[in-house]
């Protein structure tokens, strides 16, 4: 296949990669600044598809921000593509504060005791990923299933992560908006002023050329 990679790389590795990208988060963080500033639309829509990429990232549906972020973009009429690579956002470093805060703050507004911390929240999503494995594996081996996990993961961990996390991640998302609109004007406006350059440069030796070519040769 055209884009299967060669070396295929151990399971080890792509686990680490996914708490140290290679090259360290600094180059990873570049490039999708960089991405993001060339997407060919305009910056309102750009900004706007950031916005909806960084709120995913508040949202308890892992595996499926993706969706999540095309679908907010295509509502709020943002670009797409920016909210997918948005998503970045929600990653390794920045996930535990998201969950401590948008847990906290859903038990806070549903009335529940806040007795869910960082440990705690994990391993309870830690267990109802196992136990939901294990049920849909019941339906080959026959063994006997279990929902106490996954039905204590959805009212003490999933409902408050849910409810908890749309007012920090309509904050930060509206922040991330009015931080980016700017750098992205400001890119595209160089980037135009680049290319124009280069195009005026080209215009300037190809007419000098033209004129060489047409002058009598004495």
């Amino acid at each position: 296949m055209v884009f299967k990679r060669r070396n295929r790389r151990p399971i080890g590795t792509m686990i680490a990669e996914l708490f140290y990208p290679r090259g360290g988060w600094g180059r990873a963080f570049s490039y999708i600044r960089l991405r993001l500033s060339r997407l060919p639309d305009k910056p309102h829509r750009i900004a706007r598809g950031i916005a909806a990429g960084v709120f995913a990232s508040f949202t308890p549906l892992f595996g499926f921000h993706f969706i999540t972020a095309a679908t907010v973009a295509f509502v709020i009429r943002g670009n797409v593509i920016a909210a997918l690579l948005a998503t970045f956002f929600g990653n390794p470093l920045t996930f535990p504060i998201i969950m401590a805060v948008s847990v906290d703050m859903g038990n806070w507004m549903l009335g529940q005791p806040n007795d869910m911390q960082l440990p705690q929240i994990v391993g309870a999503l830690g267990r109802a990923s196992t136990e939901l494995w294990g049920n849909v594996a019941s339906i080959y081996t026959g063994e006997a299933r279990h929902w106490d996990g996954l039905t204590r993961f959805w009212h003490r961990v999933f409902i408050p992560y849910f409810v908890g996390g749309i007012i920090p991640g309509i904050i930060v998302a509206t922040i991330m908006h009015y931080l980016s609109l700017p750098v992205i004007i400001a890119f595209q406006k160089r980037r135009s002023k680049k290319l124009r350059d280069q195009l005026e440069k080209r215009i300037a030796a190809r007419r000098a050329t033209a004129e060489d070519a047409a002058r009598p040769q004495g």
